[in-house]
């Protein structure tokens, strides 16, 4: 379960998006600054919904959709530009960590819940370090698990939409925010344990 894989499969849907940013002037890096501001202004939407007003959690869910576009956007856009280079992906993937963290402790802020938003956030960074530490020990990078980037954000979104009119609902003492919480932690280092058994095996 990996929508990663479905990214060449998409790139008909960017053109629109490249063509614009191209012509207004941006850069590849600009987008990826863009696509980090969104997941600030979730990560503080998520705060506002679980301690106040619910609509905040579609408003969160919005801006974690924008974040997944823009981050398949910023590639597509240094392909067109043709500066695809080895900074703009060190940019790119150290601003998706910071995205992954900053969100999810606005979901764990909006419920006051920091052990849980620690055990989710452990779990998410490790999926990464694991797929790009693969590629450090002379490896492919490591894109597969049972969730990725792509899934997580999905799952955020849906859940953000589905939180607004839920809000205060609990099922089995968590609201549907706290369960996405418990989802993140368990699977993202189940996922992590996965692409670290793979590499290993690829290694022996």
């Amino acid at each position: 379960m990996t929508l990663d894989r479905f990214r060449p499969y998409i790139s008909r849907f960017l053109d629109p998006f490249v063509t614009g940013f191209d012509r207004v002037g941006l850069t590849p890096n600009g987008v990826s600054v863009i696509a980090f501001g969104m997941a600030i202004l979730a990560a503080v939407a998520f705060a506002l919904g679980g301690r106040g007003d619910p609509v905040w959690y579609a408003v969160a869910a919005a801006l974690v959709f924008l974040n997944g576009w823009l981050d398949i956007v910023d590639g597509a856009l240094a392909r067109e530009q043709n500066v695809a280079s080895a900074g703009g992906d060190l940019l790119d993937h150290v601003l998706d960590r910071y995205a992954d963290i900053v969100v999810i402790a606005g979901l764990a802020a909006g419920l006051e819940d920091y052990l849980l938003g620690f055990v989710a956030v452990t779990g998410v960074v490790m999926t990464s370090y694991l797929g790009t530490q693969a590629q450090a020990v002379g490896l492919d990078r490591v894109y597969g698990g049972l969730v990725g980037r792509a899934d997580r954000l999905a799952i955020i979104g849906i859940v953000g939409f589905v939180a607004y009119p839920l809000a205060g609902t609990t099922f089995g003492g968590f609201t549907i925010v706290g369960w996405v919480l418990i989802f993140l932690a368990v699977v993202g280092h189940v996922t992590a344990l996965q692409r670290f058994y793979y590499s290993w095996a690829a290694l022996e």
